[in-house]
């Protein structure tokens, strides 16, 4: 017995250099449970929001958890990282309710839009073309991206808790407060938020486990079916269909293009700043502050965005969250085996993520309460960036309102972005500082000019 575990060891030791950085099998093994207790209230969330847009709600529940399994465990055994992927809480809310709802295109061709972002990702990093487009935005604008899909979310939250409605004076107003689902989920909001001023991790799986709680209390959700079931062949229904020609053909129509570079830009900017930010709480950047080997990460993360749509999930992404496991001390690949294997035995409780995920009828709609407190507590962290921005210069301050103000208000993140790209290129004009202007931002000018103007070239030239 003594024989075989020292045998195992070694070879953990030999295949994720566990004792070379300082940990543990162990201490790895905490980390990677740690990890995902923070991260698997996606497998709640994505549901909900994707079923919505009329994604089939029991195989995204399924896709969702093996998606982030096969992607997470790609992670580790490529680049031996304690970092965890799964669908990006955010970009899945953009592809329900911009691309599927707001531009009235089937699921799928949403879909084909993922799978275009992450090969285009994957293309760019295998010609090494990521730090020109990082050279090419300003901070300012890649940290207002940010908040403006933060705002994006936490709209998107609030109306999915019945906190705020739809109204056809106003656009949008005070929901009734006194009525069970805004009840449960402010319940949800209130614990997530205490807890985590408390820090206590894994606050935002606590605050949605408390919104369904009471939604059983109080009967504004019905029981689960049961605890667990194997996978039937409706389980993977979501996936392979973005694939088709005809749904890749209308992905790349002229109003879906800016979009699809929008999502790029969102998703290949934020793995930038959560591998170097989870990277640098562990400890594992060099003296130039730079991840070692940070190019097999970003080709996992565009590989696994692009996974992420061919199974209907939405785009896959690393999560900021693997954070929790490396405070815990995990260093290496093997927290992220872990994480990995706990996503896929996720796959056979499907009616447990159902009656949390469920939704429920409201002021003439369906609404989600329970996953509304996952949604607006991330809209908090993303808009914790804004002290990033210089308000100080007209150059920085004017474009980053544009899109933090456009993205919400206008319910779609190229139209926020296009506003603060035509914002930035005008004040540069007015300074006069024409030729500091990196020739991708001219181009962007054009692109968005498109986008503005799509419906009427689709109606006179098109």
């Amino acid at each position: 017995m003594e024989a075989t575990t020292v045998g195992r060891e070694t070879f953990l030791e030999r295949r994720f250099a566990i004792a070379r950085r300082g940990s543990s099998v162990r201490v790895e093994l905490l980390g990677g449970l740690s990890t995902f207790l923070t991260m698997c209230y996606i497998l709640f969330v994505n549901p909900a929001i994707l079923s919505a847009a009329g994604v089939p709600f029991k195989g995204v529940a399924v896709a969702t958890a093996l998606a982030a399994c096969v992607t997470t465990l790609a992670m580790a055994l490529f680049t031996n990282y304690p970092f965890a992927l799964a669908t990006g809480l955010g970009l899945n809310a953009v592809v329900a309710f911009d691309i599927i709802l707001g531009h009235k295109v089937a699921w799928p061709v949403g879909m084909s839009c993922i799978v275009l972002e992450g090969l285009l990702a994957l293309v760019l990093v295998l010609v090494g073309l990521r730090e020109a487009i990082m050279r090419a935005i300003p901070l300012s604008m890649k940290l207002a991206i940010g908040v403006g899909i933060g705002l994006f979310i936490t709209l998107v939250g609030l109306r999915e808790g019945g906190i705020v409605i739809n109204d056809p004076a106003t656009g949008i107003a005070l929901g009734d407060l006194t009525a069970g689902p805004p009840l449960i989920a402010l319940g949800g909001v209130l614990t997530a938020a205490v807890l985590s001023a408390r820090n206590v991790r894994g606050s935002i799986l606590i605050g949605v486990l408390t919104s369904a709680v009471l939604g059983l209390i109080f009967g504004v959700l019905n029981g689960p079916s049961g605890v667990a079931e194997w996978p039937g062949a409706g389980s993977f229904s979501t996936i392979g269909d973005s694939l088709a020609w005809h749904n890749i053909r209308d992905a790349l129509a002229v109003a879906l293009i800016p979009t699809i570079f929008a999502l790029f830009m969102s998703d290949f900017f934020d793995t930038i700043g959560t591998v170097v930010a989870v990277g640098g709480s562990g400890d594992l950047l060099d003296d130039e502050a730079h991840l070692p080997g940070i190019r097999n990460v970003l080709l996992v993360d565009s590989a696994a965005a692009a996974t992420g749509g061919a199974m209907g999930v939405s785009s896959v992404t690393t999560y900021v969250e693997s954070g929790a496991g490396v405070s815990e001390g995990a260093r290496t690949g093997l927290s992220s085996v872990v994480v990995a294997a706990l996503f896929g035995l996720a796959i056979f409780f499907v009616p447990l993520i159902s009656m949390v995920g469920q939704s429920v009828k409201y002021h003439g709609g369906t609404i989600n309460p329970a996953v509304a407190p996952a949604l607006i507590m991330v809209g908090y962290l993303m808009i914790r960036l804004v002290p990033g921005i210089d308000w100080s210069k007209s150059e920085s301050a004017l474009p980053a309102f544009l899109i933090i103000a456009g993205i919400p208000m206008t319910f779609s993140i190229a139209a926020g972005i296009g506003l603060g790209v035509f914002g930035f290129v005008a004040v540069m004009g007015a300074q006069n500082r024409w030729r500091e202007i990196h020739p991708l931002m001219y181009g962007l000018v054009v692109l968005f000019g498109v986008y503005y103007a799509s419906d009427w070239l689709s109606a006179h030239v098109f």
